[in-house]
């Protein structure tokens, strides 16, 4: 039998439906994926702490035969977790990497969205952009890949457009099993978004208490008016998509645009802002041709 240990690691990018690849891979046959989707053992020093046995235990119960991943995006989030290539390489693994990249600039959004929801943010988007440099820093596609690109090459990391496995999801999983050399035919299933940060509330305990207690939900069901309901609901939830000024989109789409110069040369494909999405959506290119 073989050692348990992933086949295969989606290591990135936040907010870019790595949550979505993730949940689809284990609906589909001959795929065994982690629970938890992000164990974060190679980033984060408490989880690194409990030893590759605590890890490997997260893949005990494969079927035998079967391709097993895991998705943590914490492994391309620089400089925030700057040990975790070396620590994946010192395991000499034969590990197989994807890299999931989106527009940048809709990935920042829905970062800052994300962050805004678990209270980490409280300000306005364009205050807490020269507060939070990893706003900008994670979506640098660049300057994340690099590390993992010099440690392990080209032929083992896919590198995944969000736009286009949005526009093609099914040409996309195809293109995701050949690189994992999976010989089994895989569907593209229809499933509720995953992770979508535009669609929460942000996080209060003492709320969450209350509407999660059997007792207060029937009361609140017979004696408060559903539009009432939604009023309250409407103090926790954010109305408007954030917007950012003039100038910090400037400011941000030229250090995005620097960045996405040292991604065409990787790819050979021509990348910036203005263009990105045009580009992605018409299928996400590979550089091991």
């Amino acid at each position: 039998m073989r050692e348990p240990q992933p086949d295969f690691i989606i290591i990135g990018a936040m907010k870019c439906a790595t949550s979505t690849l993730h949940e689809q891979l284990a609906l589909q046959p001959g795929f065994f994926m982690s629970t938890p989707k992000e164990p974060n053992f190679f980033s984060d020093d408490e989880c690194y702490a409990r030893g590759l046995d605590w890890y490997r235990g997260l893949f005990a119960e494969a079927p035998e035969g079967s391709i097993r991943g895991e998705s943590s995006t914490h492994y391309t989030k620089l400089p925030t977790h700057p040990h975790t290539v070396e620590r994946l390489l010192a395991t000499r693994w034969d590990c197989r990497l994807i890299y999931v990249m989106r527009h940048p600039v809709d990935r920042l959004v829905s970062h800052y969205i994300h962050e805004w929801t678990q209270r980490v943010m409280r300000r306005d988007i364009n205050e807490e952009l020269p507060l939070h440099h990893e706003l900008v820093d994670y979506g640098r596609y660049a300057y994340q890949l690099g590390p993992w690109l010099d440690a392990f090459g080209k032929d083992r990391v896919l590198p995944v457009f969000f736009e286009a496995l949005q526009a093609r999801p099914q040409a996309e999983l195809d293109r995701i099993a050949a690189f994992l050399g999976c010989g089994n035919s895989l569907t593209w299933r229809e499933m509720p978004a995953q992770n979508v940060s535009a669609e929460r509330m942000r996080k209060s305990p003492l709320r969450d208490a209350l509407v999660n207690n059997p007792a207060l939900a029937v009361i609140r069901r017979k004696l408060v008016p559903s539009g009432f309901r939604e009023w309250v609901k409407g103090f926790w939830t954010m109305k408007q998509r954030p917007s950012l000024s003039g100038e910090n989109l400037a400011e941000i789409t030229k250090r995005f645009d620097e960045d996405l110069m040292e991604l065409s040369e990787l790819l050979g494909v021509r990348l910036d802002c203005a263009g990105f999405k045009s580009v992605a959506v018409q299928g996400s290119p590979d550089w091991r041709k």
